[in-house]
Order: C-alpha cells, then sequence, then structure tokens
C-alpha cells in the first residue's frame, strides 16, 4: 500500500474520530424555554429529550422560534398560551369562523385531540354553530325544549345561547340571515356530525380575569382550551430541587426513560450526584454526544501518524513494489 493510500486511511479515521468526539454537552442548555413569547417549562419540551415523554413531538416552534403550535390528528394549531398553575393550553383554529367573516362561512375542518394522549378539550369550551339544517339539527331555546323534553335536552343546539346574543367582539356581526345556537360535542364524532350539518362554527373560551368574584371572573375569548396533566413524579422533583443542582427533567429519546439533565451532564438522580461522570449515556439525548475527547483523538492521531512513519523507516526502498516485506496494513 502507497503512503499516499495509508495517509488517506489516517486522514479518514481521524476525520470520524473528531465527527464522533466532544466533550459532554450540557443537555440542560439544550433545552429552549421559550418559545416566541410563550414559556416552555416541564412538562412540555419543544427540543428532543426534553420534558415529559408523554408530550414528545406535541408542540412544534418554528419560524426562528417565534411560533408554536400543537399537532393534532386533525392538523397544526397556533398556541395562544400556556398555563401552568391552571394547566391548559389555548389554540386557536384559523379554519374557524371568526368576527370578520361576518356572514361568509369558510370551508371548516373539525377540531379533534387524540384520546390516547395526556390531551383533553377542556368543558370550559363553549362552540357555537351557524346556520344549521333545522331538519337534522335541533335548534331550540334551550329551557324550554329541556322543560319539554328533559331526555332530549342534552342532544338540542341552544339558540337562546348568551354568547350567540352576545357575540365576543362583534356582537352585531352576524345579520339577520344568520342562526346561532350553541353546543357542546361530547365527542370528536359529535362535533363532525354537527359540521356536516351547519355551514361552519366557532369556539369560545371562557377566560378566567383572576378576581376574587368568581364566578363572575370570567369573559369569553375565541380560541380552544386545551386542558393537560401534570405528570409530577418524585424523581423529577429531586431534579429540580436547587439544593441538589437544580437540574431539568427529561428523557432518554431511545427507552424513553427518565433523566435528569444537568450541565456537566445527563443523570439518572439527580445534579449533585457524585456518580454523575458514570451515569452519562452516548447518545442517549438527542445533541448529547458523549465520546473520546478532543484531546484524547489527537493522541489517537499521533500514535497512529508516529507510528505510520517509524514503519516507513524501516520498510525497504522498492521504487514503488509491493512485498510482503514492506506491507504496511
Amino acid at each position: 500500500m502507497s503512503p499516499l493510500h495509508s495517509y488517506s486511511i489516517l486522514l479518514s479515521v481521524l476525520t470520524t474520530i473528531f465527527i464522533q468526539s466532544s466533550t459532554t454537552s450540557s443537555q440542560s442548555h439544550l433545552c429552549r424555554t421559550s418559545c416566541g413569547d410563550i414559556p416552555i417549562n416541564y412538562p412540555f419540551g419543544i427540543d428532543e429529550g426534553c420534558g415529559s415523554p408523554y408530550y414528545r413531538h406535541m408542540l412544534i416552534c418554528s419560524d426562528n422560534n417565534t411560533k408554536l403550535e400543537l399537532r393534532t390528528p386533525s392538523g397544526k394549531y397556533p398556541v395562544k398560551s400556556i398555563s401552568y398553575s391552571d394547566p391548559h393550553l389555548l389554540v386557536s383554529d384559523p379554519y374557524m369562523w371568526n368576527c370578520q367573516d361576518r356572514d361568509n362561512f369558510r370551508p371548516t375542518r373539525s377540531f379533534s385531540i387524540d384520546s390516547s394522549t395526556h390531551f383533553t378539550v377542556s368543558p370550559q369550551n363553549d362552540y357555537l354553530f351557524f346556520n344549521c339544517d333545522s331538519e337534522k339539527v335541533i335548534v331550540e331555546p334551550k329551557p324550554l325544549f329541556c322543560e319539554r323534553f328533559p331526555d332530549r335536552c342534552d342532544s338540542s343546539c341552544d339558540s337562546s345561547s348568551y354568547l350567540c346574543r352576545h357575540l365576543p367582539e362583534c356582537g352585531s356581526a352576524l345579520g339577520s340571515r344568520v342562526s346561532c345556537c350553541s353546543y357542546y360535542p361530547k365527542a370528536t364524532q359529535s362535533l363532525r356530525l354537527m359540521l356536516q350539518n351547519c355551514a361552519t362554527y366557532t369556539s369560545v373560551y371562557w377566560r378566567s380575569t383572576g378576581a376574587e368574584n368568581a364566578p363572575y371572573d370570567q369573559f369569553p375569548e375565541y380560541g380552544i382550551r386545551v386542558d393537560f396533566e401534570f405528570p409530577v413524579t418524585t424523581k423529577c422533583l429531586l431534579c429540580q430541587d436547587t439544593t441538589k443542582g437544580g437540574g431539568v427533567c427529561g428523557f432518554d429519546t431511545r427507552t424513553q426513560n427518565f433523566l435528569c439533565l444537568c450541565k456537566q451532564g445527563n443523570v439518572t438522580t439527580h445534579c449533585n450526584d457524585t456518580n454523575l461522570v458514570k451515569h452519562k449515556r452516548i447518545g442517549a439525548v438527542a445533541g448529547t454526544v458523549t465520546a473520546v475527547s478532543a484531546a484524547g483523538a489527537i493522541g489517537v492521531g499521533g500514535g497512529v501518524f508516529w507510528y505510520l512513519r517509524k514503519v516507513r523507516a524501516k520498510a525497504p526502498v522498492t521504487c514503488g513494489v509491493q512485498s510482503n516485506e514492506n506491507r504496511i496494513f
């Protein structure tokens, strides 16, 4: 084998070592804590291995870290806000009716949440349906209808709804040609059936003002409230404890087992664990590489280079003819 070929192999080996080698990255620093002006805290994460695996790939941050979206079976929806004290997200649906549409109804789609996830559509949402087919949908003033047909009360769409008479932000947006009624679908299929028989719909969420005179501290706002579970574990609490290093709760992207993400690496307990180095996992979390250090790579490369020079010095001159005596590999 020619020296040029040997040097090529050496260069390839060193390149591979340098690509795969670095000091352990701080995984906790790789977890973004906001998207736009929306804080991203546990149990959510917008980077691989951050937060709880329950919500893996559910939130997407795009447009240079300015646009947060919720991914559901029916599409991606902009997230307007996240509350961690009262666990919920408020999302908007661009396909829903809004004040600017007035009586120009656009094609819409039904919002849905995967029932196998830890998200649920909040019962605090009110759905308004417009121009429903009266032959297929029971459109009646609910109080009177429920008095007459108590067994069918839940199946009626309330035409006397307060929200139909006081549309948020645009009370007089609907003309006389538009009918409105309020109905809460108990399942995604119910919502789809309603939309098959109504021109369009919108969702209104009752937002709390934080005043003390509940229940009169709420006002209507367009959007869909999506509640979420807060899976707090003793491991996560121990990891977040500032007296024990104040780590970030995350998970192994291969096994989805819990990991405490620290500045100096990843551990299964807390950041002040004296055995932190022993707990480091190669490639356990996206963006974290634990392998041979750069200094080690240089040492290995230097050793190989010294060996090649030594072999070349001892090799007999054969004018380019390779024999068993001068073969390097």
